[in-house]
């Protein structure tokens, strides 16, 4: 995935004090715990369930089976489940045969039509390459992407589970799994790149499609993504295009997981601006969207935590304990919102 800049009077300026929510009147609404409880084995099971495909990189039947089982998960969850086929082309010229899995859900309460609609995302696809391990033999070695890209579909599975059992969600709910999200320009490339941006292709195709009125969906208030929320010792931290395009929703999202008891997690500092699936959401289909990343700004390796494109994204390293923080927080802006 992505690029980390750090760009600190800019964050400095965005951000507002931990200590002061008061100045931020949505993060009022959300003070009690609301909704069912996450189930972080069951989070960690969905993981596990595509990992077992092996590797999820473009153009390869792992990927379309992971991406047709996925698709599977949400109907049986009772989501409404549309597949959005598109053909991208690649920093190197390959073209991506890549597809957006797009499930709607909407309780029973509201009226599918009119009601305020939250936008959960995530990218499924794994990297090619693991070009950031320690180890330069395996810079060419596919990654399996338990952390980076299962982790998030996984915690917008189990909450497809629990919404579609606990009916009573706040808001209707449209889960998107990206695609071709983590096939940007590797490390060791020396070739010029056939393409302008070569991260984050499948969000950018729907974002586009969607300011074009040419998708089925409609009234998307807000949006969260989840990128990267099972890594052990994760945390989450401030993103900066978040705080540029949704600084409101920022507050109410650290507000939540303070108010489901997991505000240790989210940390009220900066951790830089990401070049991530929520820049085309924000900048493109107007969407204001916050980035749930995991962030290390301790770790040596990556800020994105030591097995960021390495070989060792794999389940030994994915904590039940993120997940849960990760998953519980998107609960409670499910059911808390006002």
């Amino acid at each position: 995935m992505k690029h980390i800049f750090i760009y600190i009077a800019l964050l400095s300026a965005a951000l507002c004090s931990c200590k002061n929510t008061k100045a931020i009147d949505t993060a009022d609404t959300m003070t009690q715990p609301a909704g069912p409880t996450f189930s972080a084995d069951s989070a960690y099971a969905y993981c596990k369930a595509q990992c077992d495909f092996g590797p999820r990189l473009m153009n390869t039947k792992a990927h379309d089976d992971c991406r047709d089982w996925i698709a599977q998960e949400f109907r049986r969850h009772g989501c409404t489940v549309t597949l959005q086929p598109c053909r991208l082309t690649a920093f190197d010229g390959t073209t991506l045969n890549a597809t957006n899995i797009i499930a709607r859900y909407t309780p029973k309460h509201l009226n599918d039509s009119t009601a305020e609609r939250m936008l959960l995302c995530a990218h499924y696809d794994t990297r090619s390459w693991a070009d950031n391990d320690p180890d330069e033999k395996n810079h060419k070695e596919p990654v399996m992407g338990a952390n980076d890209g299962a982790s998030g579909v996984a915690v917008m599975l189990e909450v497809a589970r629990l919404v579609s059992q606990a009916d009573s969600a706040n808001v209707g709910i449209d889960f998107i799994c990206f695609d071709a999200e983590d096939y940007g320009t590797p490390q060791w490339y020396e070739g010029s790149s056939v393409t302008d941006e070569t991260w984050a292709l499948g969000s950018a195709h729907w974002a586009q499609q969607y300011a074009a009125g040419q998708t089925e969906q409609s009234n998307l208030k807000y949006g969260i993504l989840l990128d990267m929320v099972g890594g052990i010792g994760a945390k989450f931290y401030y993103e900066g295009f978040s705080l540029e395009y949704a600084k409101p929703l920022v507050q109410k999202v650290w507000a939540a997981a303070t108010a489901a008891g997991y505000g240790s997690y989210f940390v009220c500092s900066q951790g830089g601006y990401i070049t991530d699936d929520h820049v085309s959401v924000n900048t493109v289909a107007q969407i204001p969207c916050v980035d749930i990343i995991g962030h290390y700004p301790d770790c040596p390796q990556s800020n994105f935590g030591p097995t960021w494109h390495t070989v060792n994204d794999t389940m030994e390293n994915i904590s039940k304990e993120t997940l849960q923080a990760a998953g519980q927080t998107v609960i409670q802006m499910l059911y808390g919102w006002q």
